[in-house]
C-alpha cells in the first residue's frame, strides 16, 4: 500500500498510479534561481503538472484549476492541504525564463512553484514523469504552440505516484480526488 501524506490511516482501495514508474529525479531551475532536485521535496506530498507560460488557453484552465482545487481543499482540510506542494514545470525552456515561469505561477497561487531548466533538464525532467511534448509549428511572426500532454499527477511524501487529478471536472473534482488518496 502506497503511504498517504497524513497520519491517518491509509485508504482501503490501492491508488490507481500504485507501481507506476512516473516520477523521478531531476535537476531543474527555480523561482530564485535556485537549483532545484525531486528529493527536494521528499516529505510533501505534491501536485505536478507540465506545461507553459504561452499557452494560449489549456496550461492555465488547468493550472487555474489545480490551485483553486488546492484552496477548496485548503478550507475544509487545512492541515492537509498544507502538506501539498504545488508544482508547474515548464516544457518550453526556449521561451520560459525563470521570471516569465515565475510570472506565470505567481498569478494563480503564491504557493506554486514554477521550475525551467535547459532544454536538456527539462526533456529529462519531462521522461521521467512520462509526459509527451513538442514544438508545433512556426508561424510566420515566429510564435509556436507546444504540443504536450496536459495531465496532473499527485505524488505522496514519498514521491511516488497516486492517482491523476481530474482538472477538466472543476475544483471541487480536484479536492476530492486528493481527499480521498492523502486522507
Amino acid at each position: 500500500m502506497v503511504a498517504a501524506c497524513s497520519n491517518d490511516p491509509a485508504p482501503t482501495e490501492e491508488p490507481p498510479l500504485a507501481g507506476a514508474s512516473i516520477g523521478g529525479e531531476f535537476e531543474l531551475v527555480g523561482p530564485d534561481g535556485e537549483t532545484v532536485r525531486w528529493a527536494d521535496f521528499d516529505g510533501q506530498c505534491r501536485v505536478v503538472y507540465f506545461g507553459y507560460a504561452f499557452c494560449p488557453d489549456i496550461c492555465p484552465t488547468d493550472v487555474q484549476r489545480m490551485t483553486q482545487g488546492l484552496k477548496v481543499l485548503g478550507e475544509n482540510e487545512p492541515q492537509m492541504a498544507a502538506s501539498i506542494t504545488p508544482i508547474f514545470i515548464t516544457i518550453d525552456p526556449d521561451r520560459d525564463t525563470r521570471e516569465i515561469v515565475d510570472e506565470f505561477t505567481n498569478a494563480f497561487s503564491d504557493d506554486l512553484i514554477g521550475l525551467t531548466g535547459t532544454p536538456e533538464q527539462v526533456r529529462a525532467a519531462a521522461d521521467a514523469f512520462k509526459v509527451y511534448y513538442e514544438r508545433g509549428e512556426t508561424t510566420g511572426d515566429g510564435s509556436y504552440l507546444m504540443n504536450h500532454s496536459n495531465i496532473v499527477y499527485l505524488f505522496d511524501k514519498d514521491g511516488q505516484p497516486l492517482a491523476t487529478l481530474p482538472v477538466d471536472e472543476g475544483p471541487e473534482a480536484v479536492a476530492a480526488e486528493i481527499q480521498k488518496w492523502v486522507s
